[in-house]
């Protein structure tokens, strides 16, 4: 009876999560493949400084909501590095994990992947990547630096992302997550379609506060050209819907923001400097009548300094509804003249012919002073913080 008594005891004692969690130490990569096969509830992998061979595929990683799996490096100031190789990491079908203090570089098809196995139905989730970096990913061609496929419930925070071949941050079909803080750097030599790919049905997802210098074709792609059979958890009638884009700077890059077969979302309190093409773009990339035309997107309270770079302000293409489409509040700074920009809709409270006061080295570095006032913050320096839960979903998104 007193062993049964015991065992109950210890029963109660896991469940709540009250027991010592297992804390393993690993030096080299078969130490760490051994750590992460055996990880349960609980358990946290801390990996020694050092270098790491990568193509690390780890299914069905589990932890709670009590008692999340930590795998993160033991010195934050010296992080392990993963080096070339296919993927640093594969996590197919995890749950409440959470990667920190990373450095992964040089991989040929992804730096870090994470994803639903293949399993619809059953999406990964409670997931979080902070404090990683991932670097030279590619060069060139269809892949990605992080690459999420049906992720639910997920916090990308303080990453840092150099040089791509796909996109930076490639969602499909991902739900109910927030990326800040991030710093996405484009190099030479990387083809760098996005810094930040929302597709394939992702929903109720904000970036904000990130910076994004020299980002690629599009900085955020809110949409994209998914095939119909990677739609998570199934084809509905967008690749994008109920996305927030916030409080970030973008320096460069062909177009800062793309709407690509979206329905919605809304871009607000950015500082935009300098693109080299475009502003934003509205695109439809497929045909498929299940899908509405692109519509419905809100640009509002953003700060754009712009050159004779940008002869077209909004490239609009073929299929799309761009009179659906709000500008508001936004302050447009012509550094070589005084050109209003054209916009597919008539802007409402919008503030033109503003002169910049910094110097270019202080644009190029991602911040803008106004060489007279407006009466309120403006862009990025206007924004306020918006909340999440621990996980990362976003307590308020709205179109």
């Amino acid at each position: 009876m007193g062993q049964w008594v015991r065992y109950m005891t210890c029963l109660s004692l896991v469940a709540a999560g009250l027991l010592e969690a297992e804390t393993l130490h690993v030096s080299d990569t078969g130490q760490l493949r051994r750590a992460l096969i055996g990880a349960g509830p609980g358990t946290t992998v801390l990996i020694e400084p050092g270098s790491y061979r990568g193509d690390l595929h780890i299914p069905d990683l589990a932890g709670t909501e009590q008692a999340p799996i930590l795998i993160a490096g033991a010195d934050p100031q010296n992080p392990p590095v993963f080096k070339g190789g296919g993927q640093a990491l594969h996590l197919a079908q995890c749950s409440y994990v959470i990667l920190r203090n990373l450095t992964v570089e040089g991989c040929a098809a992804n730096g870090i992947n994470i994803d639903d196995g293949g399993t619809f139905a059953t999406p990964a989730h409670h997931v979080i990547v902070e404090e990683v970096t991932i670097r030279r990913t590619g060069p060139q061609g269809n892949h990605d630096a992080l690459k999420m496929s049906g992720v639910d419930h997920f916090l990308v925070r303080r990453c840092r992302f150099e040089g791509w071949g796909g996109s930076a941050i490639d969602m499909v079909g991902c739900h109910h997550g927030t990326v800040e803080d991030c710093t996405f750097i484009g190099l030479t030599g990387f083809s760098q379609s996005n810094a930040i790919q929302l597709k394939g049905g992702t929903r109720d997802v904000r970036v904000q506060t990130c910076l994004f210098q020299d980002a690629g074709q599009r900085a955020i792609n809110l949409g994209g050209s998914t095939g119909l059979a990677y739609f998570r958890p199934r084809v509905d009638s967008f690749e994008a819907k109920q996305i927030e884009i916030a409080g970030n700077r973008f320096v460069g890059g062909m177009a800062p923001v793309a709407w690509v077969t979206a329905d919605g979302g809304r871009v607000y309190r950015n500082t935009i400097i300098l693109p080299d093409k475009w502003v934003l773009r509205i695109l439809q990339e497929t045909q498929d009548p299940r899908f509405t035309p692109c519509r419905g997107g809100v640009f509002e309270d953003n700060l754009v300094v712009f050159d004779d770079r940008v002869r077209v302000f909004v490239n609009i293409g073929p299929g799309t509804a761009p009179k659906t489409f709000v500008f508001r509040g936004n302050a447009w700074c012509d550094l070589q003249g005084r050109r209003q920009p054209v916009l597919p809709t008539p802007e409402t409270d919008g503030i033109y012919g503003c002169k910049v006061g910094s110097d270019a080295g202080r644009l190029t570095a991602g911040t803008v002073q106004l060489a007279q006032p407006i009466g309120r913050p403006l862009g990025a320096e206007g924004y306020v913080r918006r909340p999440h839960d621990r996980w990362g979903a976003p307590r308020v998104a709205r179109d």
